[in-house]
């Protein structure tokens, strides 16, 4: 499929007003630009658009490069869509659209989309090479008949918010400063796997979840989460690692729900991680790992009920 059939081309001539890039996380940086972007479509009657791409440009450029992404295609979508934009066009990052110049591609959605406007932040760079910063679009925008509005970088706590930032945060745990860039819990789902029913056999049967390959997934440890079942949330006390106390190699997520008995293998779940608890450790004795198992449990909960106190159910 060409990058004129995967932008689906509008069968309006209304103008539209885009931005462009990998928007990965969709994190509170993200829905500035975002905010701004619909802000001036509805000022200027235009259609507010974003060209996300599927897979990662550097994946293309570097065959090294392995992909850490923080959420999948289809939430990412999502999660722009919400923002108020009126259209998503995921296109795939390959060669051909590599060896574009930031001229051939800023011509291309203007013929196919009607594009009037472009809305990018400060350190936005784009065409082969990535040889066009804003600077040179503006100047590609006076030759073709868009403008360039340029966001500035937004922060928290006074470090820039940056894709990059959350997965280093996520790297060693801190998922509580990763969700406050993100402006939500950072979550991962995944379908419930029939496991070695270690769990169960200690007193705490767990849903296990194999980590979805290229997805960035928070340090080993045990954490506070909530667990989306169907239409409904629990407490769970999730654990991420190779369970060291039993030496069985394969890193694994595996979450107990607080109060819930239910059979759900073959189920997807969701998981949001509220808060970090600790490290993951190898114990003496299993009785031991079974004492502290039983503190993780108690200490989620009282995280949780607290959450639920302060934000409501």
């Amino acid at each position: 499929m060409t990058i004129i059939e995967e932008l689906k081309p509008d069968s309006t001539s209304k103008e539209t007003i885009l931005t462009i890039g990998v928007f990965d996380g969709v994190h509170l940086g993200h829905r500035h630009l975002m905010s701004e972007l619909t802000k001036q479509a509805n000022t200027t009657k235009r259609r507010a658009g974003v060209i996300t791409f599927q897979n990662h440009p550097a994946s293309v450029i570097n065959p090294e490069f392995k992909p850490n992404f923080i959420t999948s295609v289809k939430d990412r979508v999502d999660l722009l869509l919400d923002t108020g934009v009126d259209f998503v066009s995921p296109i795939s990052f390959d060669r051909e659209v590599s060896s574009l110049s930031a001229e051939q591609f800023t011509g291309i959605l203007v013929e196919v989309l009607n594009m009037s406007g472009l809305v990018v932040g400060p350190d936005f760079r784009m065409g082969k090479n990535r040889d066009a910063d804003v600077s040179k679009l503006a100047e590609i925008g006076t030759d073709q008949g868009f403008e360039v509005q340029v966001v500035e970088q937004q922060k928290s706590d006074e470090f820039p918010i940056r894709s990059t930032a959350i997965r280093n945060l996520l790297s060693v745990g801190d998922v509580h400063s990763a969700s406050g860039m993100l402006g939500r819990y950072y979550s991962t789902a995944g379908e419930v796997m029939h496991g070695l029913k270690r769990g169960r056999g200690l007193g705490f049967p767990t849903c296990n979840l194999i980590p979805t390959e290229g997805m960035a997934i928070p340090k080993d440890g045990i954490y506070a989460t909530l667990a989306h079942i169907g239409k409904q949330q629990y407490m769970a006390a999730t654990s991420i690692g190779t369970r060291p106390t039993f030496d069985e190699g394969g890193r694994t997520i595996e979450s107990y729900v607080l109060d819930f008995d239910q059979e759900v293998y073959g189920e997807t779940i969701k998981l949001e991680f509220v808060k970090h608890i600790r490290d993951e450790k190898a114990f003496d004795t299993v009785e031991n790992l079974i004492i502290q198992m039983n503190k993780d449990v108690e200490e989620t909960r009282d995280i949780l009920n607290e959450l639920t106190t302060t934000q409501g159910s």
